[in-house]
């Protein structure tokens, strides 16, 4: 079978698995329901869908390429997926027979423009790892190139020939199939489908592009010059095109190895500590961050005697693969640090506000209800680690998924592309973590982070309260726009509650009025007494003075007031 046979049977192939998918959804979800038969298309709906997500487990094991990619990419779409498909999907691993040397040796020559013999000293038949897009092999440079770049053990990645026409194939089906669920409402009314297509196709396009990837190892080297606790390969640029890549070899212990990281004294706990202090600093301080950090991309790297003396510690990381690089805009990165100002003082109506920000909740969210969800969130599991959460009784998860059923049924959150690298290097991040240390809590570390944030941010106590005061005023002339939505509610018909409940959440928006309005007399008391001061020293004084009333009044205002009194 010819090179454009082969191209258009596994063009064939794909589309029919997603043709047939969408057949079955469309008649489930579609038809049933109108003919009154809803209860049994939902009765065996998820059993349907595990079978559509081992189906196309399969089909990438098989065919690999781009479909591989793909799934691993949509196991991180929570948001878009059912839990039970991205478990699925989750266990797709990259991985590939292995290119015959002979088609290696003719890609590596017609990259470099000089026989194989020329480029390296030596160079390993036997592939150290084989994935869809390509494969890496181990090599020694010339005596003369090591001179040049001090140094002579590299490895080599090579894309796999003809993998470009795969994945023009493989792209062609899944706009195709985009076009088709942009025409279904349930999907398209919750999702972009051809905007998640062409933002997966410009990813995959800087993947496969190696030079894209040398820049990227080079930027987070330079990221972390003045940290000798990280490390990166270094790029061999005269044995680099955008089709081979050639890199220090920087092989070391591999991180996921607890028994040889003991063997050699070195602490699994600190490890992971040290990678989670490490994606801090990447995220918030530099702004690009690895997005790929599984076992196979970090090695721990033990240091003579002389540099542990210098780092303060007898190993230090080292990162592999900057394929799949993220980057956080300043924009962004300000809005993600409101979220951990507002994880730390577990304040859910200011996690709301920066999740609208950041664009996650849909127009039909209902915001009361999502808010009411997160502090009890806040209130049951705030700062807890995952080993802590194994100790809860399932029954407690069971009684919130009850509690706030129509909240997790219509799940009305949606990610933006900038946050879906983020979700993944943190997911696989804190994964890695737990598995050195079953104790490990991401918040430990981000909470100190986070205090220092709230001072930073501040800048003195009379900027906090001001801010704060400016903050209870924005809530204050927003209360009639909810107050409006309220009575709208009840006027359709739509407005439920328990009356134990609303009773005390009455008392206790009578009282935070009540704070609302001395915090807001004291922020206009203690403004005009700053102004003031220049020119009427004294009067001014008596303004500040006076504005102490109700400031005490807005501090003190719930004390002596029991819960649900």
């Amino acid at each position: 079978m010819s090179v454009d046979q082969r191209l258009r049977a596994r063009y064939r192939r794909v589309l029919s698995y997603f043709a047939r998918l969408f057949v079955r959804l469309w008649f489930f979800d579609a038809v049933l329901p109108r003919i009154g038969l809803g209860r049994l298309a939902s009765r065996g709906r998820e059993k349907r869908l595990r079978k559509a997500a081992a189906d196309y487990h399969d089909l990438a094991a098989d065919l690999g390429g781009l479909l591989i990619k793909v799934g691993q990419f949509m196991s991180t779409r929570l948001d878009v997926l059912p839990a039970n498909i991205t478990d699925e999907l989750a266990g797709l691993q990259d991985e590939a027979p292995a290119v015959p040397l002979d088609s290696i040796r003719e890609r590596c020559e017609t990259e470099l423009g000089i026989p194989l013999e020329q480029a390296f000293e030596w160079f390993d038949p036997q592939p150290l790892a084989a994935a869809s897009l390509g494969q890496v092999h181990r090599a020694r440079l010339t005596r003369a190139e090591g001179l040049d770049v001090g140094y002579r053990e590299v490895v080599v990645k090579v894309q796999r020939p003809g993998i470009e026409q795969v994945i023009d194939v493989d792209l062609s089906v899944l706009r195709r199939v985009a076009g088709w669920l942009s025409h279904y409402r349930p999907i398209a009314q919750r999702t972009d489908a051809p905007g998640l297509v062409e933002e997966f196709a410009r990813s995959t396009g800087e993947e496969i592009d190696y030079l894209h990837e040398a820049a990227n190892a080079e930027q987070f080297t330079c990221d972390f010059a003045s940290d000798p606790t990280i490390a990166a390969p270094t790029v061999v640029w005269e044995r680099s095109t955008r089709r081979v890549l050639t890199l220090s070899d920087v092989s070391a212990i591999k991180i996921s190895d607890a028994s040889a990281l003991t063997a050699r004294g070195i602490d699994p706990k600190e490890v992971a500590a040290a990678v989670a202090q490490c994606y801090i600093s990447q995220v918030f301080d530099n702004g690009f961050f690895h997005a790929d950090p599984h076992p196979g991309n970090l090695f721990v790297t033990p240091v003579p005697r002389s540099v542990h003396a210098e780092i303060g510690r007898p190993w230090r990381l080292t990162f592999i693969d900057f394929g799949m690089m993220g980057q956080v805009p300043d924009n962004l990165r300000g809005v993600l640090k409101e979220v951990v100002i507002a994880v730390g003082l577990r304040d859910s109506h200011r996690l709301l506000r920066c999740m609208e920000e950041l664009g996650m909740l849909l127009p039909s969210a209902d915001l009361a209800l999502i808010e009411r969800a997160v502090s009890q969130l806040f209130d049951r599991f705030g700062g807890m680690s995952l080993a802590d959460m194994r100790s809860i009784d399932p029954k407690e998860f069971v009684q919130f998924g009850q509690q706030f059923r129509e909240l997790m049924g219509t799940l009305p959150f949606q990610l933006p592309q900038n946050l879906l690298l983020l979700i993944r290097a943190s997911s696989l991040m804190n994964g890695l973590c737990t598995a050195l240390d079953p104790d490990f809590n991401l918040w430990d570390f981000v909470e100190p982070y986070a205090h220092e944030l709230v001072i930073s941010e501040s800048g003195s106590p009379t900027r906090l309260v001001l801010d704060e005061a400016g903050s209870l005023l924005s809530t204050t002339l927003g209360l009639p726009r909810r107050a409006e939505r309220v009575l709208t509610m009840i006027e359709r018909g739509q407005f439920s509650a328990q009356v134990p409940a609303v009773l005390t959440q009455l008392r206790r928006i009578e009282r935070a009025m009540t704070r609302i309005i001395a915090a807001v007399l004291f922020a206009g008391l203690l403004i005009g007494g700053i102004l003031l001061r220049t020119d009427q020293p004294l009067w001014g004084l008596v303004l500040i003075g006076a504005s102490l009333l109700p400031l005490g009044r807005a501090l003190l205002g719930g004390i002596g007031h029991m819960p649900g009194s």
